[in-house]
Order: structure tokens, then C-alpha cells, then sequence
């Protein structure tokens, strides 16, 4: 997938008001417009710049945009960083953007950013409404969804300043993550979306729960699996090992002639719930290396004494 400089296709600077973008796409539609325009590539350059002006215009697409960095190149193979969209707040939840005939680049980005914003969904124009709901997603650790826990989260919310550049509104909330939460999963905080017009009611923050990733564990649903190092021996003749989990620690047997992948269920030390998920630990073989004499004469004498041929078994 190729990166696409959208400040460049309008041929306007990063720090563009939103009225020098508006005049921008207006001055190069009426150029480029198919049925005007002379020039070879004015159809795909018209579509280009559409795409480009459907993310620009809005201000929350926008700053969304902005995140990804400015050290992308036009052209360049883009390689999408995890959960960009994280710790961002959102005004509406209008569905997608509707992009239209894009890029592969401009698909990921409505995937991504497009089904978090309103896209002109604004405030209602009666004297007193019900403020607008927020949604934003945050990262917490797999540990808060074993303990439940008290976190701060910080958000940054888009907004227009004075001289019309986009700028990012940042805060703090202190949020009860609770105990058995799953990623994907939402929390409503009651009044922290949009103030309310009048006497209007303030409206609700969404946030949709994600995990950070682990060095240790990876998740799947309310499934948690773990990696264990096991020496040959160890895995050939059986062990009692003290293993971690997100709990704290168990003793774990390890049966006799156990082959590298294998999985041996812990039922019920997932991700806690009505319904808990399970941990799996997955065995993993580690050779010891054969970087001294001693060593090697080790290896020889196993491959003496216990003849194997492991691709007989492939």
C-alpha cells in the first residue's frame, strides 16, 4: 500500500487553515473537472484530489491524519501502525465516510478513522438539545482486565482554534476499568460527550476497549496464551515448573515426551467473566547451544546413544 500525501495533492502547507483547503479543492476542481479539463490524467488526478479533500475538510479525519506523521513520503510503501486510531476522541458516529471510487490507501484510512466521526453530523439547532455523543478508543493492559482497576486516560479531541488551523483539545479522565473486560468491548461514561445546548443534558463518552500488546501474552477473545521455554530434557523426560500467568503463578507438570507446539489448557485462567476464558500455555523447545567442546561431545554422545531421525515424522 502506498502512502498518499494528501497536503500535497491539494498543494497546500500541513498548517493550512480549513478555509485555504476549501479554496484549494474549488481552485483545482474547476481545473481538473473531467468535462473541463484538456489534460491526459484529469480524471484520476480529479479523483485523487476528491479523496484527498474528504479527509482534509473535516476537521476530526483531519487531525486523524495528521497522527500517521509527517515523515511519509508521497508514494511510499506505508506500512499502517497498530491501533492509530487510539486515544483520539470523536464527535458523532455517523458510519463511514463514504469515500467513494479510492486508493488502497484511502480505503484503510475510512477503515480505520472513518467510522469514528460524524462527517457534518453537528449539534442540533434547537434552543435546548441533548449534547453530542463521543467516542474514542483506548489501550489498557491485559493485567486491568484480570484485577479490574482505576486508570487515567488521556484523550485528544480535534477542534478549530481562532485562526481556523486545526488543533488538538487534550484531557484527562480518571475511568473504572472493570474486572473481566474484553477488547472490543464499550464503556459509557454518563456526560462526558458534547456539552448540551441550553438547558440540554450533556452527552455520553463511548470508549471501545483494546488491549496494549504484551511481551508475553497474546489474546484471543477471553482465550490467553502464553510461550514456555522448555529444555530438551525437560520436555523428553517431564518437569514440575513454576510457570507466570496474569493471576500470579502455578505449578505446572509437564508431561513426559511432549513435542514443541503442544498446548496444555488451564481452564478457567483466561480472562475472568461469567463465562472465563481459558490460558493456554505453548510449549516451545529451546536448544542449548553447542559453543564449546563439552557441549558438542554432550551432542555427540545423545546422538550415539539415541539414535532419531526427526524427518521420518515429516
Amino acid at each position: 500500500m502506498k502512502f498518499k500525501d494528501y497536503y500535497e495533492t491539494l498543494g497546500v502547507k500541513r498548517d493550512a487553515t480549513q478555509d485555504q483547503i476549501k479554496s484549494a479543492y474549488r481552485k483545482l476542481a474547476r481545473k481538473l473537472h473531467p468535462d473541463v479539463s484538456k489534460e491526459a490524467d484529469a480524471e484520476a488526478r480529479f479523483k485523487e484530489m476528491g479523496e484527498a479533500y474528504k479527509v482534509l475538510k473535516d476537521p476530526e479525519t483531519r487531525a486523524s491524519y495528521d497522527q500517521l506523521g509527517a515523515n511519509w513520503k508521497n508514494g511510499q510503501d506505508f506500512q499502517p501502525p497498530p491501533n492509530a486510531d487510539a486515544g483520539f476522541e470523536f464527535g458523532g458516529r455517523g458510519g463511514h465516510a463514504g469515500f467513494g471510487d479510492v486508493s488502497d490507501f484511502g480505503e484503510y484510512f475510512e477503515q480505520m478513522f472513518g467510522r469514528q466521526t460524524g462527517f457534518g453530523h453537528g449539534r442540533r439547532h434547537n434552543v435546548h438539545a441533548q449534547g453530542e455523543d463521543h467516542h474514542a478508543k483506548v489501550q489498557i493492559d491485559l493485567e486491568d482486565a484480570y484485577r479490574g482497576a482505576e486508570r487515567n486516560i488521556s484523550l485528544r479531541m480535534p477542534v478549530i482554534d481562532d485562526s481556523g488551523h486545526v488543533v488538538t483539545r487534550d484531557r484527562t479522565l480518571s475511568v473504572n476499568i472493570p474486572k473481566g473486560i474484553r477488547s472490543g468491548q464499550t464503556l459509557r461514561l454518563s456526560g462526558q460527550g458534547g456539552p448540551g445546548i441550553g438547558r440540554g443534558k450533556a452527552g455520553d463518552l463511548y470508549l471501545e476497549i483494546v488491549f496494549r500488546p504484551h511481551p508475553r501474552y497474546r489474546v484471543d477473545g477471553h482465550d490467553v496464551y502464553v510461550d514456555l521455554p522448555l529444555a530438551p530434557w525437560e520436555a523428553a523426560l517431564g518437569a514440575s515448573l513454576t510457570v507466570a500467568i496474569p493471576q500470579g503463578s502455578i505449578e505446572l507438570s509437564i508431561p513426559p515426551n511432549s513435542a514443541a507446539g503442544r498446548k496444555l489448557r488451564l481452564k478457567g485462567k483466561g480472562i475472568p467473566g461469567k463465562e472465563a476464558g481459558d490460558l493456554y500455555v505453548v510449549l516451545n523447545i529451546v536448544l542449548p547451544p553447542a559453543d564449546t567442546e563439552q557441549a558438542k561431545e554432550a551432542y555427540r554422545k545423545l546422538r550415539d546413544a539415541a539414535p532419531f531421525n526427526p524427518r521420518a515424522f515429516s
